[in-house]
């Protein structure tokens, strides 16, 4: 939205324009056009502004444009004022000792005249008048006294113009003013007769001489003392002088070398050098909007109230009983510029500051500084707004904007403002295991007052703990996960950088089945299954009798140097890429019996054949199986004993002979040693037992 624009007159060259202000808008521009579509456009860079050199009782179209670096807005909506009549130019004079008389030249466009009197440092009127005439007589005026006329003209829509106002002492009792002489008079002595001459004196080596009531002095300066005497002759000779008067001439010197100083928050004292056969002193203070006020004093000072951001025009006349100073040097003086107002401070991010506020009245420039135990951080800019960067974490700032324009310089006694920067990153984090699921997180601790949250994110979900130390535990964290592990600080200052992450490995799952096969009766299979996290594993079957390890990347091991007959504790460690290691225990495992040795086969009577070997122990049963071709025969030995026999054995044949243990639950051992007899006939009975060799377990 354009900004909202209202326009008054200051006087009839003058528009004051008002607007209200945009963030972000370092400028504006306000575009006037005339009757004549004549266009001029003014740079301004803060609300209210001055249009200076406009012509008299003339319509003007104005817009605003706000400006910033990316460019200018659109116009506003136009709004159209029209500057006030000019001022009458008055002249006046003084034809009597109690008149005044005040013409002018008739103002364009002006319907009528408004004119005022009153007695010069009096401040109060004592005469008004309105007339459509140009010129104007008053009478009834006190002698030797200095009067101010003020005068303006009506425009025809009832428009107060811009007055003008003029000083006129009545110069019937002094010509200092204009002949530069003094007139002196006296009282004749009626009752003498005869030819008498008057003499007049001045301590001024000045002299005249009269044989009427009053002669004059010349030449006189302004604001000398002079003291007169009178003294007469005739034929007899010189009379004495008369007693001495003192008198001062009209319109004493101006004061000089005026100046301003700003004692207190709005009040200056305006200060001036004594001038000598002085009774008192005016100053007159005419601020920039057109506002006035004046001063009466015995002393070289007057103090008055000023506000900041504002120019003054002053000047000092100084008054004696004869008259008035002429006026003397103009003061053009500018107070301090205003603080801003609206000053707020953002944290954009943890080392930056943003701070605006509205523009202030007489700023030209504004200094922002940020100071606090350790360093001073300073922007200058035009704009309402500055960023001040490269601060320190967890750091309390006082914030100062300072205005400033080139007259003045700049007022520093604005108010301060606090502000603190985000807290710092935490640093040196270290991860400490305290369990399979559980984790320490540590940092080295740098904020002075912080709460802390430490998270842990990965495929597995996020954990997170909080604390206002510089520890923490992330709990419940699942095997076989990665996890990056970061902390940040949060402050009532904002939150802070995290800090940098540490990878969080926890160690792998242990796989959840596991079998033990035994394959021979020295060599067994270890199989698992999968398990997450784990890269490779080591599988360790371990008795008082020895131990047997495998190492290897998939989900099963051979494992040899079985000893048969054994109770075994299966363990395992599960690896990661990283190293990380888990200690997996699982059920024990029990070897099978051992196969017996020094098998023999012997024929006996009745077609029986004795099978007989030699056990490795007498807890466990045996069985025998042979097998031919035509007949398969079995036999089973009670623990302890160490033979069979089988009856009815068919001779003639060739019999594959094995003898196993049979476990507790009467499975047979299946990788005992296979041995091949045959066995001839004798007539009807068994015939000679051969034994042919060997043969391996399939």
């Amino acid at each position: 939205m354009d900004p909202l624009l209202t326009v008054k007159s200051k006087d009839s060259k003058t528009f004051i324009v008002s607007f209200s202000l945009k963030t972000g808008a370092t400028s504006y521009i306000i575009r006037l056009q005339n009757p004549n579509r004549f266009i001029r456009e003014n740079i301004v860079s803060s609300s209210p502004a001055e249009i200076e050199s406009l012509d008299p009782y003339t319509e003007y179209s104005l817009s605003i444009m706000s400006v910033n670096s990316g460019g200018q807005s659109q116009p506003s909506s136009p709004v159209t004022a029209k500057t006030v009549l000019p001022p009458p130019q008055l002249s006046a004079s003084s034809p009597s000792n109690n008149s005044i008389t005040v013409s002018w030249a008739p103002v364009a466009n002006a319907v009528q005249y408004s004119l005022s009197l009153y007695k010069f440092a009096w401040n109060t009127t004592i005469i008004t008048h309105n007339t459509s005439n140009t010129n104007w007589i008053v009478y009834g005026l006190d002698m030797g006294s200095v009067y101010v006329i003020k005068g303006f003209a009506w425009d025809p829509e009832g428009r107060k113009g811009e007055d003008r106002s003029v000083h006129r002492p009545d110069d019937k009792t002094c010509c200092a003013i204009y002949c530069q002489c003094l007139h002196v008079s006296w009282e004749r002595d009626e009752g003498f007769f005869g030819s008498l001459q008057y003499h007049v004196m001045s301590d001024q080596n000045l002299t005249c001489n009269s044989t009427s009531s009053s002669c004059t002095l010349s030449p006189v300066g302004c604001g000398e003392v002079h003291t007169v005497r009178l003294s007469t002759s005739d034929e007899a000779g010189p009379s004495d002088p008369s007693g001495p008067v003192v008198f001062i001439t009209c319109d004493p010197l101006p004061p000089q070398s005026l100046a301003v100083v700003e004692s207190t928050e709005g009040s200056c004292t305006l200060t001036w050098d004594t001038v000598t056969h002085v009774n008192s002193y005016t100053a007159f203070i005419k601020r920039g909007d057109g506002a006035e006020e004046s001063c009466n004093t015995t002393s070289r000072s007057c103090t008055y109230n000023c506000t900041c951001g504002h120019t003054y025009l002053m000047s000092v006349m100084a008054f004696n009983q004869a008259g008035s100073s002429p006026e003397g040097q103009v003061l053009n003086y500018t107070t301090l510029p205003c603080c801003p107002e609206g000053v707020s401070i953002y944290a954009v991010s943890t080392d930056t500051f943003e701070i605006t506020w509205t523009v202030s009245r007489g700023a030209e420039l504004y200094q922002t500084r940020a100071a606090d135990s350790s360093e001073v951080i300073l922007c200058n800019d035009t704009a309402p707004v500055c960023a001040l960067s490269d601060l320190s974490c967890d750091s309390s700032y006082s914030v100062v904007v300072t205005p400033c324009n080139d007259i003045s310089g700049c007022y520093r006694a604005c108010k301060a403002h606090t502000q603190i920067t985000a807290p710092c990153m935490p640093m040196n984090l270290m991860l400490t295991q305290r369990n399979s699921s559980c984790f320490s997180v540590s940092w080295t601790p740098n904020n002075r007052l912080a709460n802390y949250t430490v998270t842990a994110s990965g495929d597995d979900g996020t954990r997170t703990c909080n604390t206002d130390g510089n520890s923490c535990d992330i709990t419940d964290l699942p095997c076989g996960s990665k996890f990056e592990v970061s902390v940040i600080a949060t402050s009532p200052a904002g939150l802070g950088l995290p800090s940098y992450s540490e990878l969080l490995e926890t160690g792998p799952c242990c796989p959840v089945d596991q079998v033990v096969d035994q394959v021979t009766q020295a060599m067994s299979n270890v199989s698992w299954s999968p398990a997450k996290g784990a890269h490779t594993f080591i599988t360790y079957l371990t008795s008082t009798r020895g131990h047997a390890r495998c190492h290897t990347m998939d989900s099963h091991c051979l494992m040899g140097c079985i000893t048969c007959g054994t109770n075994y504790t299966v363990t395992m460690e599960a690896i990661s890429h990283s190293g990380r290691r888990s200690n997996c225990s699982y059920e024990g495992f029990s070897s099978s019996a051992c196969c017996p040795s020094g098998v023999r086969l012997y024929g006996m009577a009745h077609s029986s054949l004795r099978v007989h070997w030699r056990g490795a122990g007498s807890s466990h049963s045996y069985v025998t199986e042979l097998v031919g071709s035509r007949n398969n025969y079995t036999c089973t030995a009670s623990p302890g004993e160490s033979s069979c026999d089988v009856p009815n054995i068919q001779c003639g044949d060739v019999y594959t002979v094995v003898v196993a243990p049979l476990s507790p639950e009467g499975s047979k051992v299946l990788f005992c040693t296979q041995r091949i007899y045959s066995v001839s006939c004798a007539g009807s009975n068994l015939g000679t037992v051969i034994y042919r060799g060997k043969r391996s377990v399939d």
